[in-house]
């Protein structure tokens, strides 16, 4: 399986669990890869923190008003930009192809303005990241 279908697998479960409370393991495919199931586990543990990130960029929205889809594709994403290197397999992605990877479900997905407010916020959230190494 393509790792950008690993991706979107692990960002689909990560939506449902967000739009219905159910509980992640429940959410994941029987047929997750470790690298589906890891992502969408560290998004879980890590949440708290990229949440915070997705508000500092996302001038004039509440975390609330984000629609479920497109919280849990930034969500996986800047989880990859962050925590890379916890993620098995392959070498990580670079940052600028974790964004478009994100940017591409969200025009696969999400409404037309959705792929334009994904980019912004993780171009503005790694900006941050470079300019501040010490909060990866």
């Amino acid at each position: 399986m393509r790792r950008r279908d690993q991706r979107r697998a692990a960002v689909f479960a990560l939506y449902q669990q967000d739009a219905t409370g159910q509980d992640l393991e429940a959410a994941l495919p029987r047929d997750a890869s470790a690298f589906t199931r890891s992502l969408a586990r560290g998004v879980e543990a890590h949440r708290e923190e990229l949440d915070a990130l997705i508000e500092r960029h996302a001038h004039g929205w509440a975390l609330d008003r984000i629609a479920p889809l497109e919280r849990s594709i930034l969500r996986a994403a800047l989880y990859e930009l962050r925590h890379a290197g916890e993620l098995p397999g392959e070498a990580p992605i670079p940052a600028e192809g974790a964004i478009e990877e994100a940017v591409e479900t969200a025009k696969t997905f999400c409404s037309a303005q959705a792929p334009a407010f994904v980019n912004g916020i993780l171009g503005a959230a790694l900006e941050e990241l470079r300019q501040n190494p010490s909060t990866r």
